[in-house]
C-alpha cells in the first residue's frame, strides 16, 4: 500500500477529486494549509497599505491506495492539478507499513 500526499492550488480541488473518483478512488483526506516554495508569496494592497503575503493558501490532499494504482493516481492528480504556472504543487509518495480499520479491526490491504 502507498500513501500519496499532494499539495495543490485550492481552486483545483474539485477537478482533482473528480479525476480520482473517475479511476475508482473513493476516499481521501483534505486539509487547508499555507506554504510557499518557488512562488515566494506576493504583495497585496489593503486599505492603501501594501504588505507581503509570504504563505499562500494551498490544499493538502492525502489518499491511501494499493501499490498497483500508484501510477494511475499520480497521473490523475498531476493532470487535474496542472495549470502550467509556478505554484502548481507537489506529489509525495510514501509506503504504508501497517494499517487498521478502527471500526472492524481489519488490517493490511483490507482496510482500503
Amino acid at each position: 500500500m502507498k500513501w500519496v500526499t499532494a499539495i495543490i492550488k485550492p481552486f483545483k480541488l474539485d477537478e482533482v477529486r473528480e479525476a480520482l473518483s473517475a479511476i475508482g478512488i473513493t476516499g481521501m483526506t483534505v486539509t487547508e494549509v499555507r506554504g510557499f516554495g518557488r512562488q515566494k508569496g506576493h504583495s497585496e494592497l489593503y486599505r492603501g497599505a501594501e504588505y507581503q503575503v509570504d504563505f499562500l493558501p494551498k490544499i493538502k490532499l492525502e489518499v491511501a491506495i494499493h501499490a498497483g494504482q500508484l501510477d494511475q493516481v499520480v497521473e490523475a492528480i498531476r493532470n487535474a492539478a496542472k495549470t502550467g504556472k509556478i505554484g502548481d504543487g507537489k506529489i509525495f509518495v510514501m509506503p504504508i507499513e501497517y494499517s487498521v480499520r478502527i471500526r472492524t479491526g481489519e488490517n493490511g490491504p483490507d482496510v482500503l
